[in-house]
């Protein structure tokens, strides 16, 4: 049974050796993760260097996500490093100071003093510490310990229920996609985004810096479950990044944003990422938790087209283990999706606004009720085979196609296998080829149903408008 659900590996230091990085592919790595946040140009771009030339040494089709750093709404550095914070004391958050102590501390977002008020609550190093705002004068805001700790160098501060008004896209981030443009990065995380406006800016700078990348809008902020609906219109792709989201809306009300922000995303045709804590302890252990198993299954049955790993695979000590292990979850979850799967349940409420769309309902339509084995889709652009993979048709997808960027990107749609395939103008000639692909990957046999999409007539410009079925062996 071939898993349909990909995944996401985030590169670090664990996983930067070609030996290490050909085991992860393997093992069942889709897509690999740049993270921004750390590391110089010469990093990235080595990184994804190495990528792109194990995953050819392989035949392997693998995507390259950058993701942005946004905006570092931090503390500043202590004199010695860390200090403990009780629970009752006073401490002040001071855009001034140049050094903390155990009385006070610096900001990097000097803005935090015009965001907050009394009686704000804000949470420090993802929700561990949490500091009550009894007043704010000039630029010190004063707070109460609720719940205290250990807090050190450069960690995190989110308001509850959000507010924060840092950009999401900053002077770094514009260099950064500069540098996405360069390495052809296939997908671009966008930071914090408030609105689809974030997300259209971030569009223009990677078009004008000559990129393709598709657009990624993490959903992290409490103002962008508000804005929820024109973000996702905006985006090319949706990430559900569970960490700060969790500390600006509360821990307990992620697992039911998770399933509306996924139905969300799939009912506007959008890729969307489940991220954070996956499988957490694998970091350190060679097996995960039975939560963490729970967890990335609830999101295979949530209907997400991709699960990502963080630290697990960038830092860990078993980054090849963690990624098989995520895989094996991914498949026994997929049967029971597969199992209670409605013929119709997943197109119904869409409203066909293009002819590939309509295609596209015709597939899911006659593969469920043909007994399909396989769907050959050709297309230039990849929009048919995304279409399909919203609808979860079921049956694997072979998108075929003769450019390698666009098989790129669609490493990230669930069920969807990018095939290199160059094929003849002549509509006879291009089915016997596209059967011959299916045959040689097992997919399929003489006798088998399939299903190919085109666009006619073949060899010209211009979006799928036609659905084949072909009974495998009855041509030529």
């Amino acid at each position: 049974m071939l898993r349909r659900t990909k995944i996401v590996a985030t590169l670090g230091p664990a996983s930067s050796a070609p030996e290490v990085l050909e085991r992860m592919f393997r093992a069942g790595v889709d897509v690999v993760r740049l993270n921004f946040s750390h590391g110089a140009e010469a990093d990235h771009i080595a990184r994804a260097e190495m990528v792109r030339g194990v995953a050819a040494s392989i035949g392997w089709t693998v995507g390259i996500l950058a993701d942005l750093q946004g905006p570092k709404i931090r503390v500043g550095k202590f004199e010695n490093n860390r200090i403990e914070l009780a629970t009752g004391d006073t401490f002040l958050l001071d855009a001034e100071c140049q050094l903390g102590n155990q009385e006070r501390v610096g900001l990097d977002y000097p803005e935090l003093p015009n965001d907050v008020r009394a009686d704000d609550t804000l949470l420090l190093d993802d929700g561990k510490i949490e500091l009550l705002v009894l007043k704010v004068v000039g630029p010190v805001v004063t707070t109460r310990v609720v719940q205290g700790g250990t807090l050190s160098n450069n960690k995190g501060i989110n308001r509850r229920g959000g507010g924060l008004t840092a950009p999401a896209l900053t002077s770094k981030d514009y260099e950064d996609i500069r540098i996405a443009a360069r390495m052809q990065a296939d997908f671009l995380a966008v930071s914090f985004p408030r609105s689809g406006e974030d997300i259209r800016e971030a569009r223009t700078l990677m078009r004008a810096a000559a990129g393709t990348a598709q657009i990624m809008a993490k959903i992290e902020r409490a103002e962008a479950i508000a804005a929820l609906d024109d973000i996702i219109e905006a985006s090319d792709c949706i990430m559900v990044a569970r960490g700060d989201l969790a500390v600006e809306v509360g821990d307990a009300a992620v697992p039911a944003l998770q399933k509306r922000i996924i139905r969300a995303a799939r009912r506007q045709n959008k890729a969307v990422v489940t991220a954070t804590q996956m499988m957490e302890s694998m970091i350190s252990s060679p097996v995960p938790t039975r939560a963490e198993v729970s967890d990335v299954a609830n999101a295979v049955i949530d209907g997400t087209d991709a699960v990502m790993l963080s630290a697990e695979s960038a830092v860990g000590k078993f980054p090849v283990e963690t990624v098989a292990a995520m895989a094996r979850v991914c498949l026994e979850a997929e049967k029971e999706v597969l199992a209670h799967a409605v013929v119709g349940d997943t197109v119904s409420e869409r409203k066909i606004t293009q002819v590939e769309m309509a295609i596209s309902h015709a597939v899911v339509f006659t593969a469920r009720h043909l007994g399909v084995k396989a769907i050959a889709a050709l297309t230039h652009s990849g929009t048919t085979a995304r279409f399909m993979s919203a609808m979860d048709v079921g049956v694997p997808i072979y998108a075929m196609s003769p450019s390698p960027e666009t098989q790129r990107k669609m490493t990230l749609l669930k069920g969807v296998y990018p095939v290199a395939f160059a094929h003849s103008n002549q509509a006879e000639a291009v089915m016997q080829e596209a059967e011959a692909a299916l045959k040689s990957r097992g997919a399929v046999v003489n006798g088998d149903l399939i299903l190919l999409t085109i666009g006619e007539p073949i060899g010209k410009p211009g979006g799928t408008n036609t659905m084949k079925i072909i009974r495998v062996g009855s041509h030529g």
